[in-house]
């Protein structure tokens, strides 16, 4: 968090999902620490109190399309909806009547837009990118067909939950001056990325501009185009070295963006997303461990060409247990 000069409040938006559990009141704490070229004042922690508004435990709220719309909202937009895009998907599913098979057909189609949606492709899939380009891959272990290790994407649930509402804040695709909004939360974003002690620990300023744009592009995993690679390391101007952070940014912002990477990441960052946006954890945490249910989900996507309806992906996590069990028995 953030205060500008002279800023000596925040309002923090805490986005609850609706559930149909009897759980009674429920508690955590915000604490404020670490304060750096300010103080923090009494008191630095405050205890907020989310109030059960269920009787008793009833049916399952996702299977109302209000409550599964925004739910989406909530987990792949980081935001609440508004009213003209709420009404818009909900109605997606309740033309359908009461024809259950239209119904699911809708609710996957709807589910899949958000994915593909120009406000999480500038978002979340854009973050996913950063991290790739930034750091590469990470080594995941897979249990399917005796162990073995593979390349996973190196983003965790909890920098996705972090870092994307950064770039989501205060702007909806369509209403009035939203792509220049949206071009200022990511600048702000890739900005702030490069002072992060990770970044600094990765790329010395002593880095040539070359050197510096060619190690992204290699954890990119992408062979620039000469007009590409020379556009990124120009951002530097004639410096001979990267100690000019605005400059790293663009780079980095650059390479991110390479639509070659865009084109490659796809499939990976569509089934990191089934477990982000839908299961609310890292593929390998508990129940899995291993990254066996990834694994198996990148390769069916990959046989039907990136074709989620045939892969059945989107359809498989959301009528999953472990999906249905975040709303209700």
């Amino acid at each position: 968090m953030k205060f500008a000069p002279g800023e000596t409040s925040k309002i923090v938006s805490i986005l609850i999902q609706d559930d149909s559990y009897l759980e009674g009141p429920e508690t955590f704490s915000v604490r404020l620490s670490n304060a750096v070229g300010g103080f923090i004042g009494a008191p630095p922690e405050a205890t907020v109190t989310i109030t059960d508004n269920d009787l008793a435990n009833g049916p399952n709220v996702n299977d109302t399309s209000p409550a599964f719309v925004r739910a989406h909202y909530l987990d792949f937009l980081s935001r609440e909806p508004n009213q003209a895009g709420f009404d818009f998907w909900v109605n997606q599913i309740t033309s359908c009547g009461s024809d259950q098979t239209c119904i699911q057909v809708k609710r996957i189609n709807v589910s899949a837009a958000f994915f593909l949606s120009i406000e999480f492709q500038q978002t979340g899939y854009f973050v996913e990118r950063i991290y790739k380009t930034a750091f590469g891959d990470a080594i995941g272990v897979s249990a399917s067909g005796g162990y073995h290790q593979l390349k996973v994407p190196l983003l965790r649930f909890n920098d996705f939950i972090s870092d994307t509402p950064q770039i989501a804040d205060g702007w909806i695709v369509g209403q009035t001056g939203w792509e220049t909004l949206m071009e200022e939360k990511q600048r702000a974003f890739t900005l702030d990325f490069v002072q992060r002690p990770r970044f600094l620990n990765s790329y010395a300023t002593t880095m040539t501009p070359a050197q510096f744009v060619d190690r992204l592009f290699t954890n990119a995993g992408v062979t620039p185009s000469n007009t590409d690679r020379n556009a990124a390391i120009a951002e530097f101007g004639s410096a001979t070295n990267t100690s000019d952070v605005s400059a790293r940014a663009r780079a980095l912002r650059d390479v991110a963006e390479n639509s070659i990477l865009q084109q490659q990441e796809l499939s990976r960052a569509l089934v990191l997303m089934q477990y982000f946006g839908y299961l609310r954890r890292n593929p390998d945490d508990p129940p899995e461990f291993y990254h066996s249910g990834y694994e198996f989900w990148l390769n069916k996507l990959n046989s039907f060409n990136g074709d989620f309806q045939k892969a059945e992906i989107v359809k498989a996590f959301i009528s999953s247990t472990e999906y249905r069990q975040r709303f209700g028995p």
